[in-house]
């Protein structure tokens, strides 16, 4: 009788404690989904100029516009696709080296992701803001400073209602496949990026085989990527503007790079294309503020 009673008490302290667990786990906030890349904003010192390479040379349309309350342009949206965008701020100032305003994912649960942000120590705003182009956002900075976005989609934003439209047959890439930003400190950026946020390492590579400068991390729900531009010191002018780009996926770069030369003021001004070390050919190009835009297949040589 003492062991059965025995028996029963041990088996409602273990039920109680699995219980206790459950409910606390239950009630830990969990990360929504991250899907991919919304978008890339830079800021330039000519918009005349930045839509001659936007808009000409890449081909992106300019489906809408936000302005500033004296009508003046606050910001330039041109679309890679339904959910992807390049983003030009005007009024570069001439000091500032950084051309990058920020990079932006898309996630399905805006709300829950800063409650998850705020439970895991991530400096979050205190709710969430709606942009004047109807979606909803909100900004963090991750370890090296970047502002860092997050969007949902809104029914009735400027993006839905794009939604089909401004998609031309002119867009040198359909796709947004990578960012990259400059890391100072891999094993913090990897505490935000990787444990926080969920993003996986899928590749790394260096200049040779002695070196490590790029890790790839791909988002937890998707298959665009960060790559992590690793420095040891300050980039200057001219390596900011190529560490921090935009990478576009063309399916032939033999193609890409006959267009880029037509659609060129000086042909010779487009480099010719080259291996990388991940072995897919890569084309580079640069905006007249020196942001850059690689051209990459999707697939490795032979």
């Amino acid at each position: 009788m003492k062991i059965r009673l025995t028996s029963i008490l041990l088996l409602a302290l273990l039920c109680g404690a699995t219980g206790a667990t459950a409910q606390e786990q239950s009630s830990t906030p969990k990360r929504p989904m991250i899907t991919g890349i919304a978008h890339i904003a830079f800021q330039v010192s000519d918009l005349s100029k930045a839509r001659e390479f936007y808009g000409e040379m890449l081909g992106y349309e300019e489906p809408f516009q936000i302005r500033n309350q004296d009508g003046s342009l606050a910001l330039a949206y041109f679309k890679v696709n339904e959910r992807q965008y390049v983003e030009i701020f005007p009024n570069l100032p001439p000091d500032r080296d950084d051309r990058l305003m920020h990079i932006a994912f898309e996630t399905s649960d805006l709300e829950a992701l800063r409650v998850y942000l705020l439970s895991k120590g991530v400096k979050a705003p205190e709710k969430v803001n709606q942009g004047r182009d109807g979606n909803l956002n909100l900004t963090v900075a991750d370890p090296d400073g970047h502002r860092v976005e997050f969007v949902q989609y809104r029914e009735g934003s400027l993006h839905r209602r794009a939604r089909g439209r401004y998609v031309s047959s002119r867009r040198i890439s359909d796709r947004i496949l990578h960012v990259g930003v400059t890391v100072a400190d891999q094993a913090a950026a990897d505490k935000f990026y990787k444990d926080i946020l969920g993003f996986s390492e899928i590749w790394r590579g260096g200049r040779d085989e002695a070196s490590l400068n790029w890790i790839n991390m791909k988002v937890p729900d998707g298959t665009d990527y960060l790559e992590y531009m690793l420095t040891t010191g300050k980039p200057t002018r001219q390596q900011l503007g190529s560490m921090h780009h935009v990478a576009l996926l063309v399916p032939d770069i033999q193609k890409a790079l006959e267009t880029a030369r037509e659609r060129a003021g000086d042909p010779a001004s487009v480099r010719s294309p080259q291996v990388g070390r991940n072995r897919r050919w890569q084309l580079n190009l640069f905006d007249p503020d020196g942001s850059r835009a690689e051209l990459m297949e999707p697939f490795t040589i032979r």
